[in-house]
């Protein structure tokens, strides 16, 4: 591993550059394909402080980190948020800090999120259906969701992206009404697929997995798209429509994982750093963070050695079977 002004580089050969820091593991929503409906939540003793948060990131751009972004969970139910985001966004080196949102609590902090030094933001979005976003989030909180997007695009952030994760049965016949809405408001859309990270009894994963080159086939039944080459730092491959603003996304874990490019590590709300989203192999850095508080050197010690064991992939087989038990709001979004 060598520690570079561009970045840390593992035993493979891949930059590591890009962290996803979790901040809660608690949601106002129970999508079906994140958790379970009855859930318990961590004692709040066990979850990384706002304090211990800023820590981290310092240390973690120290190591050559240039971008964070906030999950959970659903991070904007985390008391202290906006201030976090501005501790964050004003660290020496980092280029910028995004957050990834279900949107229920977008009305009320889109600007100041912004004003904090927010730039990108995603936005979690499974149908335009009252019914259907119930069956999938398990809340009546759709009309919440759209205003909140409607807040996000008035406060003006650089980008704004929706997340749709495609279910056959569920939403797979919403994706040009969920593309037309993205596009009338000039902004991102990434089709997910959906991944097996801890055990559901609300769906059987194989009957309802929709591939990212079934979504892409779908949508060329009426439109062009171009590949692009940009990038945002995270797993998307992007399209454009010819005449349109926005972009088009894939999320393939699956069909076309990214594993080979992996650019990330994972920080769970309790503190541990997850090597791979679809391994269980992790390091405890909370506990680093708490018997030697104000040394940093000790927390970067334990993180360069970590970035050695990461593994070259997920390897994600089965789409029914989980390839861990965590959850993915104990993952960190």
């Amino acid at each position: 591993m060598i520690d570079t002004p561009q970045g840390l580089i593992d035993g493979l050969g891949r930059k590591i550059d890009y962290i996803r820091l979790s901040v809660t593991d608690r949601c106002d929503f129970r999508c079906v394909y994140c958790m379970a409906e009855d859930m318990e939540f961590l004692p709040r003793a066990r979850v990384l402080s706002l304090e211990e948060l800023v820590a981290l990131g310092r240390s973690l751009v120290n190591l050559g980190i240039r971008r964070i972004r906030l999950t959970g969970g659903e991070p904007l139910v985390r008391r202290g948020i906006v201030e976090l985001i501005s501790a964050l966004a004003s660290l020496p080196g980092l280029d910028e800090v995004t957050l990834t949102t279900n949107g229920s609590q977008l009305t009320r902090l889109a600007q100041p999120l912004k004003d904090a030094g927010l730039k990108r933001i995603n936005i979690s979005l499974d149908s335009l259906d009252a019914k259907r976003f119930f069956r999938m989030t398990r809340r009546d909180m759709l009309a919440q969701v759209l205003a909140g997007v409607d807040a996000a695009v008035a406060a003006g952030f650089e980008r704004i992206k929706l997340n749709t994760v495609v279910m056959r049965g569920y939403n797979d016949d919403e994706i040009f009404d969920l593309l037309g809405y993205a596009q009338a408001r000039g902004i991102d859309i990434s089709f997910i697929e959906e991944m097996p990270l801890g055990q559901i009894s609300s769906h059987d994963r194989q009957q309802v997995h929709c591939s990212s080159d079934e979504v892409k086939q779908y949508i060329e039944q009426r439109f062009q798209l171009l590949p692009s080459t940009e990038t945002t730092g995270g797993p998307s491959r992007y399209y454009r429509i010819p005449g349109q603003s926005g972009r088009i996304g894939f999320i393939s874990p699956y069909s076309h994982n990214f594993c080979s490019s992996c650019n990330r590590l994972r920080v769970t709300a309790e503190g541990r750093l997850l090597l791979c989203l679809g391994q269980e192999n992790s390091v405890d850095l909370r506990a680093v963070l708490r018997r030697y508080p104000g040394e940093p050197l000790r927390l970067e010690s334990l993180i360069r050695d970590a970035i050695t064991r990461k593994p070259e992939g997920h390897g994600f087989a089965d789409q029914d079977a989980p390839q861990v038990l965590r959850f993915m709001n104990m993952t960190g979004g």
